[in-house]
């Protein structure tokens, strides 16, 4: 998968030369009233810095102006060329090529051009795999623009506060949505996980992250570690001792993501062990139905105190039947009734920021 910056380009690409038109101009005026925004190029022309309508432009690019269609036709046969040399692509701010977010930025109409590239791409090549990079929670709009996952930066944000109600509400969408996102603890924009949260609630995040259902994404370094995050600018990083911990952790979470790789999923929604115990809201649990038919339970208590809950399992198939729980996570193993595990539900007590991926086996009846 390549990284296609879909949106500007670098200050020496062969366009500014060659096809000055597929840029966004401006003026003297322009440069003199928002020099953060503007750079002159030769003697006398004034080329508007890429940027999005936040923030102030990215000095080492140039902004692409889709409300030109020749522009976007040049750019689609980019695409069209690049799908000839890899598997997909990864757009970088991909919501920026919206009509509306565009008209916002620069004061432009443009037609669309995500729904007619995605089309004629997957024509010359129909596996072919677009991933957006999405902010602002326009994914939804990009995936019915034709991508088939977007970034889901939403719940890495929600990780970074101690608040599991969020995350559910968060986990609530429907999976028509759910599925076609990428979900990551960290990218080369992001603090790396290591450094952002102390080991125990690093694990935690991990969990709730790649037990999920869609795209999971791991950053180069995560598996062993890193703390430092490394500017795309750069064209090497420092030397950093692997974490040995981390490693095992990881090791044993891409064994056990696998399992869930096809399957159903859905959100357990915790309810209280005894009443007037509030803890139970710590809480993030997921079942996982595999391909194969065995069944997972997948819990968090992503806090940082003891938490008790029970959990009603949607596996009406285990009434009536004896089951060991195994934590392919861990070492734990436990013997229920499955009764017992729809109505009430199963009992959890862990501790702060601790976690269980059961595996449910029948024993008997």
């Amino acid at each position: 998968m390549l990284d296609f910056v879909c949106n500007h380009t670098a200050l020496d690409h062969p366009w500014v030369e060659e096809h000055p038109e597929y840029y966004v101009h401006g003026t003297e005026e322009d440069l003199a009233r928002a020099p953060q925004n503007y750079t002159s190029v030769g003697e006398d022309r004034v080329l508007a810095y890429g940027r999005d309508p936040y923030f102030a432009g990215w000095p080492d690019t140039l902004q692409l102006d889709y409300a030109n269609p020749a522009l976007q036709a040049a750019q689609l046969e980019e695409l069209r060329r690049i799908a000839g040399h890899c598997d997909g692509v990864r757009c970088d701010m991909a919501m920026l090529l919206l009509p509306e977010v565009f008209e916002r930025t620069w004061g432009m109409a443009a037609e669309p051009f995500w729904p007619k590239a995605t089309a004629a791409v997957r024509r010359d090549h129909p596996g072919f795999t677009f991933l957006a990079e999405a902010y602002w929670d326009l994914e939804w709009e990009l995936q019915q623009r034709g991508f088939d996952y977007c970034y889901d930066k939403r719940l890495c944000d929600r990780l970074g506060h101690i608040d599991a109600g969020a995350i559910r509400a968060h986990l609530r969408a429907g999976l028509d949505y759910q599925d076609r996102l990428a979900r990551f603890l960290e990218n080369h924009d992001e603090p790396r996980a290591a450094s952002r949260f102390a080991w125990p609630r690093h694990q935690a995040a991990a969990m709730v992250t790649y037990f999920a259902p869609g795209l999971r994404f791991f950053h180069q370094g995560q598996r062993e570690g890193a703390r430092v995050r490394v500017p795309v600018h750069l064209c090497r990083g420092p030397s950093e001792p692997h974490d040995r911990d981390v490693a095992a952790f990881y090791d044993r979470l891409l064994g056990a993501v696998r399992a869930t790789r096809e399957g159903g999923w859905s959100l357990i929604a915790p309810r209280e062990a005894w009443a007037g115990n509030p803890t139970w809201q710590d809480f993030i649990a997921y079942a996982w139905r595999a391909a194969n038919g065995e069944c997972f339970l997948v819990v968090t208590n992503y806090s940082d105190h003891q938490a008790q809950c029970h959990l009603r399992l949607p596996f009406a198939e285990l009434g009536g039947r004896r089951l060991r729980l195994v934590d392919v996570m861990g070492t734990e193993v436990y013997e229920r009734d499955g009764n017992e595990l729809i109505d009430p539900g199963l009992y959890i007590d862990l501790a702060a920021w601790r976690y269980n991926m059961f595996t449910l086996q029948v024993i008997g009846r």
